[in-house]
């Protein structure tokens, strides 16, 4: 499954990116709303760890295939907006490098 460097940048986005979503949605609400703290504490210490790990998958994938700049930093700059690992997903899709 995981045979590529893409396919292993594509899963570690989707999986930053769903950690993100879960944060801002779902955590942050029960934070705010129903007074359960621990929800952003529990899935923001996750969405930290897979933030981490989405920035080394970013610099394995750069040495390993050679990225340009334009595929490194729309990498970084889309785990910062909710959705925009999928986005990027589709993007590099069509620019077949999936």
């Amino acid at each position: 499954m995981l045979k590529s460097p893409i396919s292993i940048f594509r899963l570690s986005g989707f999986i930053e990116g769903t950690s993100l979503i879960i944060l801002l949605f779902i955590a942050m609400p029960l934070k705010y709303i129903a007074e359960f703290p621990e929800a952003v504490t529990v899935v923001g210490s996750l969405h930290g760890a897979f933030f981490c790990i989405y920035i080394a998958v970013i610099g394995y994938t750069t040495l390993r295939i050679k990225w340009s700049w334009k595929w490194i930093i729309s990498s970084v700059l889309v785990a910062f907006i909710p959705f925009g690992n999928y986005l990027l997903d589709i993007r590099l899709q069509k620019a077949s490098l999936a």
